[in-house]
């Protein structure tokens, strides 16, 4: 962002869900380093199911916040069904009911050959 950019920009963390309270603690960790590291940047968390909010509550939060763009994380390590079609599908929505919102739906986190490396380090340095 540049400083005559006023682009408010809000990031959503994409989860399957869980009913499991402790699950949901990674997901929240990560949201509140973002706030650290970034802390004008506004930043939820939302679940496919079995968790609240989902991606249409997460998505009212940030534009009552004020963004006009918003970026989704998906938090998963493996690209199946939820990531390839589900996600997709919500996102679409989404466009057609905000049209003069930017969405951007990044890859899923395990495809991101940073968190392979850091995975395959961590695994390693348990030797």
């Amino acid at each position: 962002m540049t400083s005559t950019d006023t682009t408010i920009n809000g990031i959503v963390l994409f989860a399957h869900g869980s009913r499991d309270p402790l699950w949901h603690k990674p997901m929240e960790a990560v949201a509140v380093h973002i706030g650290t590291l970034s802390p004008d940047t506004p930043v939820v968390c939302a679940y496919l199911e079995l968790s609240t909010p989902d991606l249409a509550t997460a998505t009212e939060a940030l534009l009552q916040r004020g963004v006009q763009g918003i970026t989704i994380l998906p938090m998963f390590l493996g690209v199946g069904r939820h990531a390839r079609e589900d996600l997709p599908e919500l996102v679409a929505e989404l466009r057609i009911r905000y049209p003069d919102i930017r969405f951007t739906l990044q890859p899923a986190v395990g495809e991101d050959t940073r968190l392979v490396q850091l995975m395959a380090q961590i695994a390693l340095d348990g030797l």
